[in-house]
């Protein structure tokens, strides 16, 4: 026997063989299913020439994996971590390790998507119902949703919704000036594509102002809490609405917003345990009034019922939600922040509301000691009613600390969970001299609270589940009871289309947790910043390399903020273009009929008219159409916004005339990346023509879908485009489009690792191989349910659409029942009704294995087999194993009348039994749900019936 080369023994702790699913002997038997001789010729037959590649992608080998993350952890150890006390809505904080570890790093919950198919998504849903229900007691609002993506873009969210539901007919919009910068900077770009007019001053202010709504801090930027009545009172009497940006650990102590007349409000939950991140991710909470429901921007969880009358839980009102209203959305938030409004309501369940308060105590404890010191030492402290934040006459620096400089004179100090005794006595030696008597200050504070008046007096968080689950073995246990009713990748494939539910490596996530990354005020100084900067370089570089443009924006904190920042971009170009040449307001953009929801509610966002575009029997954009509409808006035309491989799963042949056309009209070409899985390597957004795009680091590079977010959306820009691109008011440049300069920078080592990991050619080689993989399913399963649309060639690209209309017109099973009979097969379904309705959208990607694939298949061609039975007579068509299914563990203990048997329920294959799921309810009543909104914790979580609201 030959020994092996040493540089064979090496290369077996390379990546590549972790991340694929498929060995040698599995891709060739794949080949020969799909009747391919070898993978490049599958490819070729794929993807048109016209914008193959010529060259490799200009990357760098693969890494292993222990040298990636010495790599990535010498870059970290670039920062410098101080302790902020730089405030502006992010602070330092404690996250419970029993969070930490069975939340924020177990795959059970960061690897779940958004819970559309919710009987097997009931752990998470309860957990975003605590969420909700935490917001809802604070807040003292009557409904909350489920998270938006920061403070900032929920008071943008908030302006427009106030538009919406006013009375008042005119066109101003107030705002306080002592609103955060970031959140000023993200409402004055959100406000000038609408067209409002922006008003701003003193909060007390708005009371005179004849507007459609008005945005107030509260505490404000200088860390003032004022009773906001009697302005609310003002605005609300001449038709206009009212949004209060507040604190949540501030509420816990202070009056709500609601108890002062307020109709929104939002603000950011990171302080309830969830890391500064330099920025992000974190979860964004809103509120309003019940009457306002139909109008609230993103998820809302709901009660309603099961098949069987047992209380379940499900996102409710979604007919309001981008993907069904399209340009009439009322947003086009998609991803939110699910996994870090679940860290922040269950940081609630853990402290329970006695916890809670004396977090929010010792905060304000040790502030007012603080301010009596100063005070003490002839420091003038220029706050008055302070909760944790106090602007001082002096700009001091304080060796290992960092405070903000508001002005040259002017410092302003913000404390946090994490501040103690000790950091106050260093402050007050540093900043006068003397370390002052703690002790008797203690006193002194206790005595003269400067929050006299304004302390909420009724009950907060009564519900059972936050005064139950205190200690670490109940805490411990009740997030691993809701984990067990979700099914997420650690339990099966998820083969959702246009979604790219790939492997999240360990190896790739353990950096998020670093303090070195995960402690970064997001407005440090830049000499403590130096190895996230680095970072964000560096990944930069490599997403210029994917794509092919010179400029990338890390702004955008999601896929449809992608969308937002590149329309914006494409906006203010053409404004620039205009005036120079003093020519007409380009303001039309084309969009395929076929395109996701998000895109025609983005473009109404940046004032765009949207014109539809056919597509042909084929499911490519009709050439003919769109030509004759680019001709006739051509003095108008702002873009097009075109999804690449298209929605339909294929490579549009004629895509680079699609885009010449464009150009040739004068307008620009934005690609949507929701597909750029399939491009990496082969093609790319420069090579088929377009100008800018979006990348969802969530889905092409590894980020994990956290159960509905976090998520990151950069764009990358052509070089006429990048002056124009989001800038920040604390770094520069065009107004920002998120609070953040670098959106969720904390999970951006995910996407490093993902890409140092694999290289330029393992990066290539996962792309062909989601193409293999999606193929060798819609081949396997063509004779089984027809695949709607191929290539010229009969190929798809990375995903491929089941037609289910002919077995509904035949049967009455629906594609939804295919959807939840899966379930009892222990998978997650396919994307369902999109893009086209009444059918299956299938993206199997690169890191599932043949056999999982397989076992998916075989549980595809058995349930085909069941609806044969039903087309035979052998089961009734409103009574069988489709229109029952989901079956539950309560089905097979209890009696039974039905034509098939528990086994056949339960257990179709012989395979299902060794790791078995039970969905925890039965099929959910949709509209039961909707039309008995209930959006927070019932009493009875489990029980059947009514459920109570104890708020």
């Amino acid at each position: 026997m030959t020994a092996p080369s040493l540089a064979a023994l090496e290369q077996h702790d390379e990546f590549i063989g972790r991340h694929l699913g498929q060995d040698f002997a599995d891709t060739a038997a794949m080949l020969a299913a799909v009747k391919a001789g070898s993978l490049d010729q599958l490819i070729a037959e794929t993807v048109p020439a016209s914008i193959r590649l010529s060259e490799p992608l200009k990357l760098a080998g693969p890494m292993r994996e222990h040298e990636a993350l010495a790599k990535l952890k010498a870059i970290a150890g670039r920062n410098v971590i101080a302790k902020s006390l730089i405030g502006m809505g992010y602070h330092d904080t404690l996250l419970p390790n029993v969070i930490l570890r069975n939340v924020l790093e177990n795959p059970g919950w960061y690897t779940a998507y958004t819970p559309y198919q919710a009987e097997i998504a009931q752990g998470r849903l309860e957990a975003l119902l605590n969420y909700q229900q935490m917001v809802i007691d604070l807040t003292g609002m009557e409904l909350a949703n489920a998270s938006l993506l920061d403070e900032a873009t929920a008071a943008a969210e908030a302006m427009t919704m106030a538009r919406r539901i006013s009375k008042s007919k005119s066109n101003v919009f107030f705002v306080d000036e002592d609103c955060f910068p970031q959140t000023i900077d993200v409402v004055k770009t959100r406000a000038g594509f609408f067209g409002y007019d922006l008003v701003f001053g003193p909060a007390a202010d708005a009371a005179k102002q004849d507007c459609f709504g008005a945005l107030l801090q509260y505490p404000n930027d200088r860390g003032e809490c004022r009773n906001l009545s009697e302005i609310i009172g003002a605005v609300k009497a001449r038709g206009g609405v009212t949004a209060v940006a507040t604190d949540l650990m501030a509420l816990v102590l202070l009056k709500s917003p609601g108890s002062m007349g307020a109709d929104i409000a939002l603000g950011s939950s990171q302080r309830f345990g969830v890391p500064m991140g330099f920025g992000g991710p974190h979860a964004a909470f809103f509120a309003c009034k019940d009457e306002h429901k139909r109008s609230v921007p993103g998820r809302i969880i709901g009660v309603s019922v099961d098949a069987r009358g047992k209380q379940a839980l499900r996102m409710a009102l979604q007919t309001r939600e981008q993907h069904i209203r399209r340009e009439k959305a009322n947003s086009n938030i998609c991803t939110s922040q699910v996994l870090l409004a679940n860290m922040a309501g269950m940081y609630a369940v853990y402290h329970g509301p006695h916890g809670l308060r004396t977090i929010a105590n010792r905060i304000h404890r040790l502030t007012t000691i603080l301010a009596e010191g100063l005070k003490a030492a002839g420091v003038k402290v220029l706050t008055e009613k302070w909760f944790d934040t106090l602007r001082v006459e002096t700009t001091k620096a304080v060796p290992g600390y960092n405070l903000r400089k508001v002005s040259d004179t002017v410092g302003a100090i913000a404390l946090n969970e994490k501040t103690t005794r000790e950091d106050v006595a260093a402050l007050l030696q540093a900043l006068t001299g003397k370390p002052g008597d703690i002790a008797a200050l203690d006193a002194q504070a206790a005595a003269n609270s400067p929050l006299a008046g304004l302390l909420r007096t009724d009950a907060i968080l009564t519900h059972p589940v936050f005064n139950t689950h205190h200690t670490e073995h109940a805490m411990l246990r009740y997030l691993k009871k809701l984990q067990n009713r979700d099914l997420a990748m650690d339990h099966a494939m998820i083969s959702l289309g246009s979604c790219t539910m790939k492997l999240n490596a360990t190896a790739e996530m353990i950096p998020i947790t670093w303090p070195e990354f995960a402690d970064l005020h997001p407005f440090a100084p830049a000499d403590q910043t130096k190895g996230s900067l680095e970072l964000i370089e560096s990944l930069m570089e490599y997403l210029k390399a994917v794509t092919g443009f010179p400029a990338i924006c890390m702004q955008p904190n999601s896929g449809a903020q992608g969308e937002y920042a590149g329309l914006v971009t494409i906006r203010r170009y053409q404004a620039e273009q205009s005036k120079n040449a003093g020519l007409g307001q380009r303001n039309v953009c084309l969009i395929p009929k076929s395109a996701h929801g998000t895109n025609p509610a983005t473009a109404q966002m940046c004032g765009l008219q949207v014109v539809v575009v056919d597509c042909d029997d084929s499911g490519n954009i009709d050439i003919a159409d769109l030509k004759a509409k680019a001709a006739e808006h051509a003095a108008n035309l702002s873009c097009l916004m075109i999804t690449y491989p298209s929605t339909h799963g294929v490579f549009e042949e004629a895509v680079k005339d699609i885009c010449a056309t464009i150009h040739a009209h004068g307008g620009q070409v934005y690609m949507d990346g929701a597909n750029l899985n399939a491009q990496v390597g082969l093609t790319s957004p420069a090579a088929i023509g377009a100008d800018v795009s979006h990348m969802n680091l969530h889905k092409t590079f590894a980020i994990p879908h956290g159960g509905g977010g976090p998520g990151m959306g950069p764009i990358g820009l052509a070089a006429h485009l990048a002056p124009h691109a989001p800038g920040h008011v604390v770094t520069g440049g065009p107004g920002a489009v998120s609070a953040a300069p670098y959106g969720s920078a904390a999970i951006l080592p995910i996407s490093w690792m993902y890409i140092t990991l694999l290289g330029g050619e393992g990066l290539t080689l996962s792309t062909k191989t989601a193409i293999l993989n999606a193929n060798y399913v819609a081949a396997r399963l063509n004779e089984h349910y027809p695949v709607l649309y191929t290539g010229s060639h009969g190929r798809v690209a990375h995903e491929c659409i089941l037609d289910i209309r002919a077995i509904k017109a035949a049967t009455g099973i629906a594609e939804i029942d295919i959807a939840k009979r899966l379930m009892d097969y222990g998978f997650h379904a396919p994307t369902v009704s999109f893009p086209v309705a009444g059918t299956l959208m299938v993206e199997p990607t690169e890191s599932e294995s043949k056999a999982e694939l397989d076992r998916f298949i075989e549980a595809m061609i058995a349930i085909r087999e069941e609806i044969r039975r039903i087309e035979r007579g052998e089961w009734p068509a409103d009574n069988n194993p489709l229109k029952n299914a989901p079956h539950t563990e309560a089905d097979m203990i209890g009696d039974w009348d039905r034509p098939y048997t528990r086994q056949h329920a339960a257990f179709p294959l012989p395979w299902v039994a060794e790791n078995k799921f039970w969905p925890f309810v039965n099929r959910i009543d949709d509209v039961y749900g909707d039309r008995n909104l209930f959006c927070a914790c019932p009493l009875h979580p489990d029980a059947g019936g009514e459920p109570s609201n104890t708020r």
